[in-house]
């Protein structure tokens, strides 16, 4: 992640969607607002007096960065919401905001939004300060919630544990191709399963496994996403399927050249783009906000992750590996005993 955030709009959106670190976040700031439709709300005066920056400094930051914050909670209101809050603002002992009986509309920040503004504001001391302070939970609340380590993050997804069976099956019928039909020695595994990794996002296993800093005992696959062992097992399966039918049709075992030529024209097969894409932007994405590790060639591909995935990956549905495992055992343990 960048180290200052005013330069990137992809790391101030992977910092909003993150509604963990907001949370602590807005617990270690306690900014206080006017309660309003479920949260806590601010106007333009209060936002300049926290930053210490005139008030036209916020309109010019609201006037070039509208889209940006409108899309983490700014909002103006207007007739029954502007009066809705005018009465939410009498009933609580907020003293710094004063609404005239004149003002026919009113801009709000919710509590992201504040953030978004300390992110764009570059002359602001106080936006230095609360920008580091964001970096460093940020930080804290991944590591606490993945153990210290994000290696594994992906193995927390209650989707990895069927993707990873499904792949060690499609796996096998892979090899087996590659051993009765490809006419090589036993570095053949290695290569082709490279050529694998590279029609999907581009790396080599020993690329891959440089970028997230694994060491030996660590397995490649162990490390990727559930649609990333999906799409391998897809790609792998077709691979085995064209390797047997063209071999049966030669009568013999296929030349490295001829098995070239069968991957070259399974990558260019049209209904993988799309499938390939998304991966490529899962992996990317994921990778850079979970794992702190850049896919270089694959920086075309990286995009704000979705409040969704954190809580695909860090909230009460994620689970570590082992007790997935266990819960698969006991399934498996209860279908032996009825059979």
């Amino acid at each position: 992640m960048a180290n200052d955030l005013t330069d990137s709009p992809l790391d101030r959106q992977n910092v909003l969607n993150n509604q963990f670190a907001i949370t602590e976040i807005q617990n270690a700031t306690q900014i206080r607002g006017v309660q309003f439709d479920g949260s806590s709300r601010l106007v333009k005066e209060q936002i300049a007096a926290f930053f210490e920056v005139d008030a036209r400094t916020i309109e010019r930051c609201l006037d070039q960065n509208a889209d940006e914050l409108c899309r983490n909670g700014y909002e103006v209101i207007r007739g029954k919401r502007l009066l809705e809050f005018k009465l939410a603002l009498a009933s609580q002992e907020v003293t710094d905001i004063d609404v005239g009986h004149k003002t026919v509309n009113l801009g709000l920040f919710d509590f992201r939004a504040f953030l978004n503004i300390g992110m764009l504001l570059t002359d602001s001391h106080r936006a230095k300060l609360l920008r580091q302070l964001v970096l460093d939970i940020v930080l804290d609340v991944i590591n606490q919630k993945t153990g210290g380590g994000t290696k594994y993050i992906n193995q927390r997804d209650e989707q990895f544990v069927h993707a990873w069976f499904r792949g060690e099956s499609y796996r096998k019928k892979f090899t087996s191709a590659l051993q009765n039909c490809v006419r090589m020695g036993n570095f053949k595994y290695a290569i082709y399963t490279d050529k694998v990794y590279q029609i999907i996002f581009e790396e080599k296993s020993k690329e891959y496994r440089q970028i997230l800093r694994l060491n030996e005992r660590d397995k490649t696959r162990d490390t990727f996403y559930a649609e990333v062992l999906d799409l391998v097992a897809a790609v792998e399966n077709g691979l085995a399927e064209a390797l047997i039918n063209e071999s049966k049709a030669a009568g013999r075992r296929l030349e490295p050249s001829e098995v070239d030529a069968i991957i070259s024209t399974v990558e260019k097969l049209p209904y993988l783009s799309p499938l390939i894409e998304s991966a490529r932007n899962k992996m990317a994405s994921r990778d850079l906000v979970f794992r702190d590790a850049l896919h270089q060639r694959l920086s075309e591909y990286i995009a704000p992750v979705e409040a969704a995935e954190f809580e695909r990956f860090l909230g009460e549905k994620s689970r570590e590996l082992n007790d997935r495992l266990d819960e698969a055992k006991d399934v498996f343990k209860r279908l032996k005993e009825r059979g």
